[in-house]
């Protein structure tokens, strides 16, 4: 029940970006164009857990129509504890850099290996076929209970597990362990009238947004850097392009575009890395 004293309780809210989105006027991240704007498109890996020993690029550079082509040659190296543009290196900021594209080794199937940036979309395509990488597959796991165990492959050698107890001696694809206890566990299963135990499982679960992954970068002569991105935080895209491409934080700029739908989805750094990387070595603006 709403009372005539309230101001907002009970009222009728306008829907200020109603009418942009209706006769579509609102400006999506697929929306954004700028004049001499790239194509940029991303090869993946068809491997879940495999070495790169090479990466052959020069086919697809030499191209015609292509503007830039970027591999984890073209990143900073950066390790735990080394000064960055937004303080030292931590642990998230190296196994950040390996996630959004690939270093050493190719960490799930469809990881990002190289992008290239080239005047249209077939031509973009073409080049990804042209790149020539050498994998060496490694064995790998797709259930969590078996990625834990001892034995297991290891996807990140230098990965250490922090508990209660401090951090282990040896690698592990367990990165934390926590335990919280309440009550008698032992007791109560005793006591119970009936237990049922079972294990249940399910492909992963895309977010479900409507609206597609779609992001611009210019890298300007100046230095400065735009990005237009469909993010759910602009300051923390920000502040992970500074620290993961060496990029003074105050000559970054992330313009939000509108978001069709999310849920989590869109808050870490994705396509935004690759295009001002692109952009950087194209000398123009690149769309991912």
């Amino acid at each position: 029940m709403t009372s005539g004293k309230h101001r907002v309780i009970g009222k009728d809210t306008p829907k200020t970006d109603g009418i942009d989105k209706v006769t579509g006027r609102a400006i999506f991240g697929a929306d954004v164009y700028l004049p001499g704007m790239q194509v940029g498109k991303v090869l993946r890996s068809p491997h879940a857990h495999a070495v790169i020993n090479s990466i052959d690029t020069q086919k697809a550079e030499t191209l015609p129509g292509v503007k830039a082509v970027v591999t984890s040659a073209d990143l900073p190296a950066l390790s735990p504890g080394d000064p960055g543009r937004q303080g030292a290196i931590t642990d998230r900021d190296f196994y950040l850099t390996r996630e959004f594209l690939a270093r050493e080794k190719a960490l799930f199937h469809g990881h990002a290996v190289a992008a290239v940036a080239a005047i249209d979309e077939s031509i973009a395509e073409e080049a990804l076929g042209l790149i020539n990488v050498e994998y060496e597959v490694l064995p790998h796991v797709l259930e969590p209970e078996v990625a834990m165990k001892g034995d297991a492959p290891l996807l990140h050698e230098t990965l250490y597990t922090r508990s209660q107890r401090g951090t282990s001696d040896e690698a592990s694809n367990l990165a934390e362990h926590w335990e919280l206890n309440r009550g008698d566990i032992e007791r109560g299963f005793a006591e119970a009238d009936s237990i049922v135990e079972d294990s249940f499982s399910t492909q992963v679960v895309h977010h479900g947004y409507v609206e597609p992954d779609s992001e611009t970068a210019y890298a300007h002569p100046d230095g400065t850097v735009e990005v237009w991105a469909n993010t759910q935080s602009i300051y923390s895209t920000r502040s992970d392009i500074a620290q993961l491409l060496d990029i003074p934080l105050g000559d970054i700029t992330v313009n939000p575009t509108e978001l069709g739908g999310a849920f989590g989805g869109k808050e870490t750094l994705r396509a935004s890395g690759l295009c001002v990387l692109l952009s950087k070595k194209a000398l123009l603006p690149v769309q991912v």
